[in-house]
């Protein structure tokens, strides 16, 4: 590859969103060597250390690694799938604490995209991930488990949901959803959601998979949204009422 020089500032981010580009639109390829820094310092016309800044930055995205001795440099990554999902999953979390993405809209997309799952799920699911959801929904039924194992038993029903699709991207799609928005959904509303309820909306989702019944299964999802947005409310609710009176104890 041969880049031109840059005239402007922000020369490190500037330099690494060029190499970038040159490796998603594909005139760099997974396990290609990069030019020496040298060489890079030469073509975009600045010092090596803005180099190494920029080089830096592509290897926090995983884009690139470095591996030393004679045959050594800087390569195109292959990241993993699940490397992906994991930095997605982390920038996701990272939003939703910043206030990007509010509670509501996260429980309307969540939505959509399992009704798309179980539309799948209905024609494709298998014995295996069938078999995953009834372990969780036992575990779910036992009045003695904590909060914390209900609620992680509640994300790995729903990516046993995923993986029912037999579809990649929704997989990878629904990851970030799971693993991301969904435990901090729980987080919200666990102390006001009475876990009987989503254990039993579970167990029907499950049935109605088992009988490739899309429209049952459906519906469900639909009233598990439609119950958790209900007990957002609530918490809500209850948050605002401590906040109000919080002054007067005090007082």
């Amino acid at each position: 590859m041969i880049y031109e020089p840059l005239m402007t500032g922000g020369l490190a981010k500037q330099i690494a969103e060029r190499i970038r580009e040159s490796i998603t639109d594909g005139r760099l390829k997974a396990d290609d060597r990069l030019p020496t820094e040298e060489e890079l310092a030469r073509q975009f016309g600045v010092s090596r250390p803005t180099i190494r800044e920029a080089l830096k930055r592509l290897a926090a995205q995983s884009l690139i690694r470095s591996r030393r001795g004679p045959t050594g440099g800087s390569f195109i990554n292959r990241p993993s799938r699940e490397e992906v999902s994991s930095n997605l999953t982390t920038a996701t979390a990272l939003l939703v604490s910043l206030g990007e993405f509010k509670i509501p809209e996260i429980l309307e997309a969540r939505q959509e995209l399992e009704l798309l799952c179980v539309r799948q799920a209905v024609a494709r699911s298998e014995q295996p991930e069938l078999d995953t959801m009834a372990r969780e929904v036992e575990v779910q039924q036992q009045e003695s488990i904590s909060d914390e194992d209900f609620c992680a038993s509640d994300v790995r029903f729903h990516r046993a949901l995923a993986d029912a699709t037999h579809n990649s991207v929704l997989k990878f799609v629904m990851f970030t959803v799971i693993e991301a928005l969904q435990p901090i959904e729980n987080m919200v509303v666990y102390r006001v959601r009475e876990r009987k309820v989503i254990a039993r909306q579970h167990e029907e989702i499950l049935g109605a998979l088992r009988v490739r019944d899309e429209e049952a299964a459906a519906k469900t999802v639909r009233e598990q949204t439609a119950y958790l947005r209900e007990r957002f409310d609530a918490a809500q609710k209850m948050r605002k009422s401590r906040a109000k009176f919080r002054p007067a104890e005090s007082a």
